[in-house]
């Protein structure tokens, strides 16, 4: 089975008309997007419908659940005064032009997505969450600590974990020996951002995850990671930014993928 995963469009819909075309020639078997469609862009409401129409099933990002709700914090981790400064005009402008309609829909994503599968007896779960299963908002970076990234997953009953919110995308498979029984292991995947990149690669990014009939937890290699990336009008999103009332400093992020 090929499980086609994206998060983090952030209202860049040229990055997600390119995503579509690339994704469809990939032929997956199912689709999930994991959260934060809006903010940081001028296309919000198009993106959702965009999503919406396609059937895909989506779980809030953090920056969703905020615009939601109409509030003025999107939860996010913003370290300096210029930061902090850029994104009250961002959300403060996000809310200005979501619709209605949109931000109803923004309302009612659930929170995580479990997939179960069953495959040979074997039970192997897939969860999909935004930031983690503990916090929408939470960063899970690569060097996290290897028993804390465990423990998250142990706690939520994940054999696989996917999720956004970072923008910079990596597969850890972190073992899972208990003294009682044969050695697991786990895979903590980050898919990425299609709209706003944040690894230094301006081209949008997403995951195809491979699940096959004889995948299980003992096999680390059975489960298989792909990372896509594509080429999207960079300057076409950058230049909206410009020409809106956002901060000048979103379009040279898109441009450099920082």
């Amino acid at each position: 089975m090929k499980i086609a995963l994206f998060s983090d469009v952030h209202a860049n819909l040229p990055a997600l008309e390119s995503f579509f075309k690339d994704v469809a020639q990939r032929k997956p078997d199912a689709i999930y997007c994991l959260g934060d469609l809006v903010g940081y862009n001028i296309w919000p409401n198009e993106v959702i419908n965009e999503v919406r129409k396609r059937g895909i099933p989506t779980i809030a990002g953090n920056y969703d659940f905020g615009i939601g709700r109409s509030s003025n914090d999107c939860g996010c981790a913003y370290k300096t005064d210029a930061e902090k400064a850029n994104g009250s005009v961002s959300i403060s402008f996000t809310n200005s032009i979501v619709n209605e309609e949109e931000r109803a829909y923004l309302r009612t994503l659930p929170a995580h997505i479990k997939v179960e599968f069953q495959l040979n007896n074997d039970k192997l779960n897939l969860l999909l969450v935004h930031g983690s299963p503990r916090k929408i908002n939470e960063y899970l970076f690569e060097d996290r600590e290897e028993k804390s990234m465990l423990r998250i997953m142990s706690d939520a009953d994940a054999d696989i974990m996917c999720f956004g919110h970072t923008h910079k995308p990596y597969h850890r498979i972190l073992a899972d020996t208990p003294i009682d029984s044969a050695a697991s292991y786990r895979h903590a995947i980050n898919i990425g951002s299609v709209g706003k990149p944040k690894d230094g690669d301006p081209r949008g990014g997403y995951v195809i995850l491979h699940i096959n009939e004889n995948s299980n937890i003992h096999d680390k290699d059975s489960i298989q990671v792909e990372f896509i990336r594509f080429e999207y009008d960079v300057e076409k999103a950058a230049k909206a930014v410009e020409d809106s009332p956002l901060p000048d400093a979103y379009a040279e992020s898109l441009r450099k993928g920082v």
